[in-house]
């Protein structure tokens, strides 16, 4: 099982940006993915952006490919999610998922292992 916490959450203005992090602990010694999701009220929690072990695959979904884009440092063990020229829809709590795997996969029953969420708010 591989523990995660996120952290880089906030208020910001459309049009600007935050980081977000995802610190992964426990059994890290195997190859995991890490993806991204989220969930705004009273809404399903969506797929965001995935990443495999050695970095070299990713995926997004449509609502933020070329605005967001994730990265890991496998040797700190974090995953992160830069994001850029947000808008209010991207409103949410963003939850990192981890799965020992070397695929990417995109839904959220594909994940075993999840954060506690960060808020991310966007002003108009």
């Amino acid at each position: 099982q591989v523990q995660l916490i996120e952290s880089g959450g906030g208020l910001v203005q459309a049009g600007g940006s935050l980081r977000l992090s995802c610190a992964a602990s426990g059994r890290t010694f195997r190859p995991y993915a890490v993806a991204w999701f989220r969930q705004a009220p009273d809404k399903a929690r969506e797929f965001v952006a995935a990443i495999t072990w050695g970095g070299g695959s990713t995926f997004y979904a449509d609502s933020v490919r070329g605005r967001f884009t994730i990265s890991r440092d496998n040797a700190k063990n974090t995953v992160h999610l830069q994001m850029r020229s947000l808008k209010p829809e991207d409103t949410a709590v963003y939850y990192c998922a981890a799965k020992d795997t070397v695929v990417l996969i995109t839904t959220t029953s594909g994940y075993r292992d999840w954060g506690q969420g960060t808020q991310v708010t966007v002003s108009s």
